[in-house]
């Protein structure tokens, strides 16, 4: 059925039962428009309301305001700043009920005024039509009832004619009143099309006006005033960054979930697969942890209730993280891990030299790309060959014990206050390659042996098992630098220099066998007097420790390749470069520095 947008004038003259049926659907039309406008008009009308109640609110708020000095306080003394600021809020509050009241007035003119005549007009003058139609309509079918039942006889001609008469009448009237009700309902169909638009549009243009003569009149003279009145606020009352909340916490599986107080069930908060649990140092609070995430992002920071909770909950977190339970009997996994490592080492916290005489190695060095070659009967040495039993491990790393070996070494004295000196920004800048990775030192202990990656292997064992044993959980993160001619560990804070290796004196790098993120590196160093030390330094890393023995891998190549310039080109067709002609190892490795910095939530277990 095509669709109908009006009545048809001429058919108001047939009074068919179509055209009755068609007016029916205009009329339900009508009834449901006046139904909306009603329920509109009570919407708008509250708008209008809450913003006239805002401006008595705003008024009252500014003599509230001016109240404050008149009030006798026991304690008032040293509060004429606080009367001077609020003299100066109620004259902001004036200003702001002068804007709101306009907005009251132009919401009243434009929003409300139209959709009031919109509905005592259109809709009125369509109903009282509709009635007046209804009445004549039942005088002409009266008329014409009393027109049917006239007699036959000849001497009833008078009475016929006077019923004739009126029936023309009536439909004159009826005729004159359809026409009038049919044109208010066609033009009804094209008044509330403005009539719906015309109050929101004057609702918008008042807002519009509202805001923009408050920008006008505070944005440059406000923002001095508010910026002074925050900072005596921060001054006096010490603002807290961080929220504190009761929960009660618990492992299932390799998750770590939390039940709040009401709750039926517990909710899944963290997976601790290859998380890390590190000790934490909050001003206000003790036994701290951070759980943090295998990309290195910083997670949730926990409290424990006691010291002994407190080492439970990052032995437990650390045992998840090794995936025990996962064993068949995750029990005994955990005791013989501990045993083995109380047998293997004991470490302590301050870097210790070792005084035992090296035994000279029986293995051949191959320099060609400082791979590192046994002889066939060596064979696979024994963890006491690689590393003494009772070395010491070191698990931070110390500024004045790199000062102590850069004089022995007899080269340039390093800052005492930690800072590289400009030397060696310009040795970074000039160099060919640029690698920057995310790590965490663990430990580092004199070896015995370069000859090996065991070694390495052995000092990762030895150093994450004295981990384990003593409760050391805190590690010191650092942006591990990769460059042809050193290894550079830089605060991430300061941009210090922490420590620094010679890419020459590296003689060994390996990323653990299972664990892809551990990555460690053996320093041969020839001290004062013809001694030399072997020194093993095991890091982890937020990226696969093979990109990291790559990128020392392809610093090594670089040193040798400098020596021949047809080999040095050679190499740097074969990788690609940066547009200063760097090499380019990682693409992505700037996308995972930028979550680094990243704050967690803070909790409370």
């Amino acid at each position: 059925m095509p669709a109908v947008d009006k009545l048809l004038l001429e058919e108001a003259l047939q009074d068919s039962p179509q055209t009755r049926s068609l007016l029916s659907v205009f009329e339900e039309d009508a009834g449901t428009l006046t139904e909306y406008t009603n329920q509109l008009l009570q919407a708008m009308q509250r708008v209008y309301g809450a913003q006239n109640e805002m401006c008595l609110a705003t008024q009252q708020l500014s003599k509230q305001l001016l109240a404050y000095e008149k009030q006798h306080f026991a304690l008032g003394k040293g509060d004429e700043e606080v009367i001077s600021t609020l003299h100066y809020f109620s004259k902001v509050v004036d200003e702001l009920n002068i804007l709101h009241s306009e907005l009251a007035k132009q919401l009243a003119d434009t929003m409300v005024l139209p959709i009031i005549q919109f509905r005592e007009k259109d809709l009125t003058e369509v109903s009282t039509l509709k009635d007046l139609f209804g009445l004549a309509s039942n005088e002409h079918d009266v008329s014409m009832a009393k027109y049917s039942r006239l007699p036959k006889r000849k001497e009833n001609e008078k009475l016929k004619a006077e019923v004739a008469k009126e029936v023309a009448n009536a439909r004159r009237k009826q005729h004159l009143s359809s026409l009038q009700y049919y044109c208010a309902l066609n033009a009804l169909q094209y008044r509330k099309r403005v009539a719906m638009m015309e109050p929101m549009l004057g609702y918008t243009r008042g807002q519009i006006n509202f805001f923009k003569k408050g920008a006008e009149m505070f944005s440059k003279r406000m923002d001095r005033f508010l910026s002074s009145v925050s900072d005596m606020v921060q001054s006096k009352t010490g603002l807290v960054t961080t929220t504190w909340e009761r929960l009660y916490f618990f492992t299932q599986g390799g998750n770590l979930m939390c039940q709040p107080r009401g709750a039926v069930a517990g909710g899944l908060i963290q997976d601790l697969d290859n998380c890390s649990v590190m000790a934490v140092d909050c001003e206000d609070r003790r036994y701290c942890f951070q759980i943090t995430t295998p990309t290195g992002k910083a997670g949730i920071t926990l409290q424990a209730e006691s010291k002994k909770e407190y080492e439970e909950w990052i032995s437990a977190i650390n045992n998840i993280s090794r995936q025990i339970y996962l064993t068949d009997n995750p029990e005994a996994a955990a005791i013989k891990l501990n045993q083995t490592a109380l047998q293997a080492v004991t470490p302590i916290t301050s870097f210790g030299k070792k005084h035992e005489v090296h035994h000279p190695s029986q293995n051949v060095k191959n320099t060609e790309n400082d791979k590192i070659i046994p002889s066939e009967s060596a064979g696979i040495q024994d963890s006491a060959q690689l590393i003494a039993p009772g070395t010491p491990i070191q698990f931070d790393i110390v500024l004045p014990a790199t000062e102590f070996l850069d004089q022995n070494r007899g080269g340039r004295r390093a800052n005492p206050f930690g800072e590289s000196e400009d030397s060696s920004k310009d040795e970074v800048e000039d160099s060919l390659l640029q690698q920057m990775f995310v790590v965490r030192f663990l430990g580092s202990m004199a070896v015995q042996s370069d000859n090996t990656s065991e070694v390495i292997y052995e000092a990762m064992r030895q150093v994450l098992a004295a981990r384990a044993i003593h409760n050391i959980f805190r590690m010191t993160e650092s942006h591990l630098m990769v460059t042809s001619k050193n290894l550079r560990l830089i605060d991430p804070q300061t941009q210090v220099t922490r420590t620094s290796f010679e890419l020459a004196t590296v003689t060994q790098f390996a990323a653990h066998r299972d664990n892809r993120r551990l990555i460690g590196f053996v320093v041969h160093l020839s001290e004062a007097l013809g001694e030399e030390s072997m020194s093993a330094y095991v890091f982890e890393s937020n990226t696969e420790g093979e990109k990291i023995c790559y990128a020392i891998s392809l610093g090594k190549e670089i040193i040798e390749a400098q020596k021949d310039p047809e080999a040095l080109a050679q190499l740097m067709k074969s990788v690609p470069l940066t547009n200063d002609g760097k090499f380019m190892l990682l693409n992505d490795q700037a996308e995972e520095d930028g979550t680094i910095h990243e704050e967690g939530e803070e909790s409370e277990a």
